[in-house]
């Protein structure tokens, strides 16, 4: 994969791919990890002697039409804060920095339209990738244009590629994947991956469900999806993959339910799962803190309930204090580590949901291979 290392960037136009897909209430932004993730590589480019970049990035999902609360406005003004330079907004924006509005305004950035591809193309002299979150997708903005300029991978990109897919590669012994979150479905090709390739796999979060009940626990009303159970019951034999052996439960999913500890697994009826319990968790604790490699990705529990928090918070508590190398990717896991104040002890914490999970499972990033 070609990096800035590769590119020379004096006195050209930079189109910098970001992905500044960040949560916004009221018109405010309210976690802007992604713009502070692009910085480096921004910066880098600048100290090169960029002469101007043209940052190109999504915000949620138009669907190939302007709508104002989608805008990236907000954006701009936080990015100006943060890069400490002035930046432009819109493509007629002067200056030596400018943030497109949102390319999925455009109908045919989802679809890779080659007419995109070279209209973004003809704004600059060589193109960059920094937008991990997005390279699991064939886009006009991360694949199309990647052909049509010398191009390379941003910073972030490089790093996100490296970690995971060093871990991957070639992990520090044991390696222990930690797989947490709602469906065995949405994660079944990365469940396989790390029953291939690590040396325990532990289960938690609504995901241990489906394997409790193909094993013939009762499950009461705990999330279980007859799909999921299939899906379970095929990965169960592996002497790797460690089950809950017990969990706190909750009447409804709620902060202020009632809640009841269960030593054990079989769930009464009128009651759902919704962490694991403090054996479960303490198992967990001791295996990661005797791994070479760590990588999480999914919760444990229900942690933004504070009554079902301490699984998911134990568990990023020894990922945080693990001596072995830490990876911790998907949306979820890493807001649990930032509301535990626990990210920056963590080696890697990917900004990509989707290509993170793809990369784990062995799959061709489109925004990648484009950069090969």
């Amino acid at each position: 994969m070609r990096t800035l290392d590769d590119l020379d960037v004096a006195g050209r136009r930079v189109l910098v791919r970001v992905d500044f897909n960040v949560p916004l209430k009221d018109g405010e932004i309210t976690d802007d990890t992604r713009i502070r993730s692009a910085l480096p590589t921004l910066r880098e480019l600048r100290e090169k002697g960029a002469a101007k970049l043209l940052l190109v990035s999504h915000l949620g999902r138009p669907k190939g039409q302007p709508v104002p609360e989608y805008s990236l406005a907000p954006v701009a003004r936080r990015l100006e804060e943060l890069l400490g330079v002035p930046v432009g907004f819109g493509e007629d924006a002067d200056g030596e920095v400018v943030l497109l509005e949102n390319i999925r305004y455009e109908p045919g950035e989802t679809k890779n339209d080659p007419d995109l591809a070279r209209r973004l193309a003809a704004l600059a002299d060589v193109y960059v990738n920094d937008a991990f979150g997005t390279a699991h997708r064939a886009h006009a903005s991360t694949e199309g244009v990647a052909h049509l300029l010398p191009s390379a991978a941003g910073r972030l990109l490089q790093r996100e590629v490296e970690a995971i897919g060093g871990i991957m590669q070639d992990p520090k012994r044991p390696f222990v994947a930690v797989v947490g979150g709602a469906k065995v479905t949405d994660k079944i090709g990365v469940l396989t991956r790390f029953l291939e390739v690590a040396d325990a796999v532990l289960i938690g979060g609504a995901m241990a469900f489906p394997f409790l009940k193909a094993q013939g626990h009762a499950v009461g009303a705990s999330l279980c999806a007859d799909e999921d159970v299939e899906a379970a019951r095929g990965l169960l034999g592996d002497d790797k993959l460690k089950l809950p052996v017990d969990l706190v439960l909750g009447r409804e999913f709620s902060a202020d339910t009632e809640t009841r500890e269960l030593d054990g697994v079989d769930v009464p009826d009128g009651w759902m799962g919704l962490d694991i319990g403090p054996r479960t968790a303490a198992s967990y604790g001791e295996a990661i803190a005797g791994a070479g490699t760590v990588c999480w990705n999914g919760p444990m529990g229900a942690f933004e309930l504070a009554p079902f928090a301490a699984g998911t918070k134990a568990v990023a508590e020894a990922v945080a204090a693990s001596p072995g190398t830490t990876v911790v990717g998907g949306g979820d896991s890493v807001a649990a580590v930032v509301q535990f104040g626990l990210a920056d002890r963590v080696d890697h914490v990917s900004t990509g949901g989707g290509a993170s999970l793809e990369l784990i499972e062995g799959k061709a990033l489109p925004g990648v291979e484009a950069l090969k």
